[in-house]
């Protein structure tokens, strides 16, 4: 049973909380977590590494399930009645650009390890194809100002690329070898539990979580996928409203629903665990970097923009229109914008390659993918558009 929207009262913010309210909204401690791993890898290496160790499955295989649940809410809330992806033509342009942000970045990423001679690193081909939806957004609304049409554009854009990105990660990158009967007893069970207390009309989010959940992880981890997807399976069970509000609109934040109220009760420790996954897995000695570091780079900040681009053209070819308002210098800079790979990127990169020097250079490439933004204000003032128009 859906919930229908109601509003919570509020008081104003002190400064303080606006502060606060400001490095969580713009996932600012993943930062401050990932300056701070690699600061602390670079000056005491065997410190660090033991720390990393004790808590790389904590974090990422089981703090991070909350994190791409919270992913996975927004890609199935946009689906939902008035939501930008409830529509096959609504959808279209941006879906076909987020495939083509990961398809030409990909491609790229196998011509390069191909001519470079270094095909220890094929395993890597999905990593430039992530794209950071915070801190693409935090970019876009500061070159476009909030109201710009290429603002939503580019989250669409994000929506679709976390989508994908959750279907690669389960299909190319298993965390051991796949037990398909455990996975589909296990999971099973999970849907069924979830499934008999949304019949119940379950209204606490919090037995989703922590029976549904932990059956789906079992699923997920004894079958052989990352467990950090177990809770995505689940969010479309928990009582949700009946509308999308929009990706990041202040009204989301007014909602009582069950899947609302999932996300702000989530939304603190959430940002907490993604400060230790910067901590945990940012951490690589400089001396690391090497060819993975530059091609994963060069990849994804030269491949976003031109498949983003490319596919646009494509579908506008199809006979679909250009999304209104944008126009084609802006695609070019939402392209330049969503090569800011950073957690994703990372993310991937821990699922692609063992501890190592493969690892350590991929993940530096992932790191350096936060130039994008730079790439992206440099891009916006040379074709003079959003703050740099006039």
């Amino acid at each position: 049973m859906s919930n229908s929207p109601a509003e919570i009262p509020s008081s104003p913010p002190t400064p303080l909380r606006r502060v606060v309210d400001w490095f969580i909204d713009n996932t600012i401690l993943l930062v401050l977590g990932s300056a701070a791993g690699l600061l602390w890898a670079n000056v005491a290496f065997s410190s660090y590494d033991r720390f990393s160790h004790a808590l790389h499955f904590l974090v990422n295989d089981v703090g991070m399930v909350f994190f791409f649940a919270i992913a996975a809410k927004e890609v199935f809330e946009a689906t939902l009645p008035g939501g930008p992806l409830s529509s096959v033509r609504r959808a279209a342009v941006p879906l076909l650009a987020a495939a083509g942000g990961m398809l030409a970045p990909a491609l790229l990423y196998i011509g390069l390890v191909v001519w470079s001679g270094h095909r220890e690193l094929m395993r890597g081909w999905a990593i430039p194809c992530a794209t950071d939806i915070a801190f693409s957004y935090l970019i876009a609304r500061f070159v476009f100002g909030r109201t710009h049409p290429a603002v939503p554009f580019l989250l669409l854009l994000a929506i679709a690329d976390d989508a994908l990105g959750l279907i690669i990660l389960a299909m190319f990158y298993p965390a051991a070898p796949l037990q398909p009967i455990a996975f589909v007893l296990l999971l099973g069970s999970g849907l069924a539990v979830a499934w008999t207390f949304r019949r119940r009309r379950v209204a606490s989010f919090w037995p989703y979580v922590l029976v549904a959940g932990p059956l789906s992880w079992a699923g997920f981890y004894l079958g052989g996928f990352h467990p950090a997807l177990a809770l995505v399976p689940i969010v479309p069970f928990i009582p949700h409203a009946q509308s999308d509000a929009g990706l990041f609109d202040e009204e989301e934040e007014q909602r009582l629903d069950t899947l609302n109220r999932f996300e702000y009760t989530l939304k603190v420790p959430v940002q907490v665990v993604l400060m230790l996954f910067g901590l945990v897995n940012a951490g690589v000695p400089l001396a690391g970097i090497g060819p993975g570091s530059w091609i994963v780079l060069g990849s994804i900040v030269a491949g976003k923009p031109l498949g983003v681009m490319l596919f646009v053209k494509i579908a506008l070819l199809a006979g679909l229109a250009r999304p209104l308002g944008v126009s084609w210098r802006d695609i070019a800079v939402v392209g330049c914008v969503a090569g800011i790979g950073f957690t994703v990127a990372l993310f991937f990169t821990t699922a692609a390659f063992p501890a190592g020097k493969l690892l350590d250079q991929t993940k530096m490439g992932a790191l350096f993918s936060f130039g994008a933004a730079g790439i992206a204000l440099v891009a916006a003032r040379l074709l003079r558009v959003g703050r740099f128009q006039d």
